[in-house]
């Protein structure tokens, strides 16, 4: 066994290894810090986020009368996860320390690094099927003033002050090709070390190799993030017995660097990877007008209001939603091998209902423009929905209903949407809103929705006519299925040790992140509850810092 260059190597400068190197260096630890990208991409995906934490019975909760409880949050987990497999058994524990730690001190340990809310409090995933079902019965999604670089700003800050002082050592362009292993111990990685690049961050990178590298720890820390941009992996693990197969075409909501080829070598050296076939893909994906990296798309964060349409036009059957229960409505569209969906709308929907997934989507959050932010309460579509709208290649906007069709069928080139359907779908949903009261169960949420008051004031629009004139043009969004996340990984014990089939820990191997599935190998199960997957970071990162620390 080779001569320790630090104590940790940390591989995946994202935001787990991030909050790992910073919690290490914390308690005096030295740390090298490797990225197979360059310096630009610092942060990982949680950079293009737009910041949204879990947080369970916050200040934010309660100025705005929400209930909230562990104990609500808790079954909310446990339905919408659904674990049903012998080896959920660390994802099972991961999730209820979560939960501890999301109630818990989770939030007054990133107040005092000088992280912040938006004080409307989301209700991503918000399901509406019942009581017992998948979803959040209340609002737990807290943006963040920042967004995603609101999110990383203070591990960052910790990581070059440690930086500066020489606890902390940072190797970009290393791409990590193997773990160095003696008489079964991780004590080390090698690799390629990649030229330099000037790409920007987020676009592809070169892979031109211009030499090797080999470098020891006293442990190996994993954070080298998923699969989403690699969709040759996603259709490896697809799960076509619960989803059909795989849609013919698939954008990307990730960098074409989150490749998971790490993962899959630490698995061929010996760990546990277990529930790869559980992954997280959105629906309602935009083609990016102005793309950074290829297959490049954004997500419509929906409000409950939109028609949701097959592609011949008929209403897609309750609780199918928008932003009810993302994997189940996933289900409902590749089973029957839709190409494409659609959202029917007016601007006066969009401009109420419909956000943009990002922080470069969300530029007056992210850059803390308080004038901007409340611009959002003025009469002008937000000026990056708006250039959507202006540009995006699967928008559809038209004055009237026939013209709307045409136009929907137009592009796609094929005359896949019926009008008569169309127009019996919406005028059934208009003549059920004359009234405080109907049997049409998508209105149904969407009054309850409009209760809380962060709901009622900036997110969800009072229920009215679709085809009412003064509230047009009317719009139709053609959806695209987008990968995101993966919600399985490497097995790991609640120190984020890694774990071999069989449950025996490998000495000196460590993971964190999505690489882990968040924890354990997937503590989300099926569903991802939180709408958000920072948290996850946050906390299976300073797990493993504290459990290498010895903290």
């Amino acid at each position: 066994m080779s001569t320790p260059q630090a104590d940790v190597i940390v591989v995946g400068a994202g935001l787990a290894g991030l909050v790992a190197a910073a919690e290490l260096a914390d308690a005096g630890r030295s740390v090298l810090l490797l990225d197979q990208e360059g310096e630009r991409n610092l942060g990982g995906q949680a950079y293009w986020s737009f910041g949204g934490l879990f947080f369970v019975d916050s200040p934010e909760q309660r100025r705005l009368g929400i209930r909230d409880s562990l104990e609500l949050a808790r079954r909310d987990w446990e339905v919408t996860a659904a674990f049903d497999r012998p080896e959920d058994h660390w994802p099972r524990q991961w999730a209820q320390a979560y939960l501890h730690f999301a109630a818990g001190e989770k939030r007054e340990w990133l107040h005092r690094q000088g992280m912040r809310w938006f004080p409307a409090v989301g209700w991503a995933e918000r399901g509406g099927a019942g009581a017992g079902q998948p979803g959040n019965s209340v609002p737990r999604f807290h943006v963040t003033w920042g967004t995603g670089p609101g999110v990383l700003e203070p591990f960052e800050r910790r990581v070059r002050e440690h930086q500066q002082a020489g606890r902390i050592t940072f190797h970009f362009r290393h791409r990590v090709r193997t773990l160095n292993v003696t008489a079964g111990t991780v004590h080390g990685v090698s690799g390629d070390v990649l030229e330099p690049s000037d790409a920007a961050r987020g676009q592809p990178s070169s892979r031109v190799v211009v030499g090797d590298f080999t470098l020891n720890a006293g442990a190996v820390l994993i954070t080298s993030g998923g699969i989403g941009g690699n969709h040759e992996l996603v259709r490896r693990f697809w799960p076509t017995e619960r989803l059909g197969p795989a849609p013919a075409a698939l954008l990307s909501g990730v960098p074409q660097h989150v490749d998971g080829l790490l993962q899959q070598q630490v698995a061929a050296q010996g760990a546990n990877l277990i529930n790869p076939d559980r992954m997280w893909h959105y629906t309602e994906g935009l083609r990016n007008w102005n793309p950074i990296w290829p297959a490049h798309a954004i997500r419509i964060l929906p409000g409950p209001s939109s028609l949701w349409l097959d592609p011949t036009g008929r209403r897609l059957p309750f609780p199918h939603i928008p932003g009810a229960s993302t994997y189940d409505t996933l289900r409902h569209i590749t089973t029957r091998g839709y190409p494409h969906t659609w959202f029917l709308l007016n601007r006066a929907i969009i401009k109420r209902e419909f956000a943009l997934s990002g922080s470069e989507q969300n530029p007056d959050l992210t850059n803390r423009d308080l004038k901007a932010v409340a611009g959002r309460l003025g009469k002008n579509v937000a000026p990056a929905l708006q250039a959507f709208l202006d540009h995006g290649a699967d928008f559809v906007v038209r004055e009237t209903l026939p013209d709307l069709v045409r136009g929907m069928n137009d592009l796609t080139g094929q005359p896949l949407v019926d009008y008569a359907t169309v127009e019996r779908e919406v005028l059934d949903r208009d003549l059920q809103v004359l009234n405080p009261a109907g049997k049409d169960p998508q209105l149904a949420v969407v009054r309850g929705a409009r209760a809380i008051l962060s709901e009622k004031l900036i997110r969800v629009a009072k229920p009215a006519p679709i085809l009412d004139p003064g509230s047009g043009p009317l719009i139709a969004v053609k959806l695209n299925v987008l990968t995101r996340k993966s919600l399985g990984g490497l097995e790991t014990n609640l120190q984020g040790q890694v774990l071999r089939p069989g449950g025996e820990v490998i000495p000196g191997l460590y993971a964190a992140g999505e690489v882990a599935g968040f924890g354990g190998g997937g503590y989300h199960g099926y569903r991802a509850l939180e709408g958000t997957f920072l948290g996850g970071c946050l906390f299976s990162g300073r797990a493993a810092g504290r459990a290498l620390a010895g903290r």
